[in-house]
């Protein structure tokens, strides 16, 4: 039988996985490793910010996470003050998304919205966009569980409900926005299905008035999710 304990730390693995290299990052090129090299994530640093950034990149389109924490944990800390240490900031929180962190990616665009409100990747939306994904990706592995999850507090599904509407109504131009109805539609179905539950529960309790409230609710709130088609 696998022990609670093993457990626990297999489930903060990837927390600390992304934290070891971004301290690996930070220290002198000749501290990272061998040529530049580690075992997780190879990396062939560059004396410049900008094939660094390039580099991370390349890493963020290959889905190499870690390797592409490290570069831009590198750019942040050998070069501060170029404008590649802010585009950085946002990479990272991208390969924290990507890796599946998404609690941390959440906080992490949340301070680059902070610290850098005017930057492009603000001002169109994206940084706000990806927080509302964030939110909408951490309820994608829940379907398989039991209970269903339409049966579940749907607190985590109203945050990215709110998250997304926010967005849309603040950036309505943003080439972002089509993505973000589809998720909000989804996002819908699945709070009209937890009404949809409520409301069966309240009825086959004998609770009738209560089966109303929720399906007066259901119709009012999530109009074209399929059950006012009904």
């Amino acid at each position: 039988m696998i022990s609670n304990r093993f457990l626990s730390v297999i489930a903060v693995m990837p927390t600390l996985a992304l934290a070891l290299t971004l301290a690996l990052a930070a220290l002198p090129l000749g501290a990272a490793g061998c040529g530049g090299k580690s075992a997780a994530g190879a990396v062939d640093y560059s004396v410049s910010a900008q094939k660094n950034y390039e580099k991370g990149l390349k890493e963020l389109e290959d889905k190499d996470w870690v390797a592409a924490s490290k570069y831009f944990g590198f750019i942040k800390s050998r070069f501060p003050y170029s404008k590649y240490a802010v585009l950085a900031e946002l990479r990272l929180a991208d390969a924290q998304f990507g890796a599946e962190q998404y609690l941390e990616a959440i906080d992490s665009y949340r301070l680059f919205i902070k610290f850098h409100p005017t930057h492009d990747m603000v001002a169109n939306g994206y940084a706000s966009f990806r927080i509302g994904e964030g939110y909408y990706r951490q309820l994608s592995g829940d379907f398989w569980m039991f209970p269903p999850s339409s049966e579940k507090d749907q607190s985590a599904t109203e945050d990215a409900a709110n998250e997304l509407k926010t967005f849309l109504d603040k950036y309505p131009d943003s080439p972002f926005r089509d993505r973000a109805r589809e998720i909000v539609i989804k996002v819908g179905r699945r709070l009209a299905d937890h009404e949809w539950y409520v409301a069966r529960f309240y009825w086959d309790r004998g609770k009738p008035m209560g089966t109303v409230i929720r399906l007066r609710r259901l119709l009012e709130r999530y109009r074209g999710v399929g059950y006012d088609e009904d």
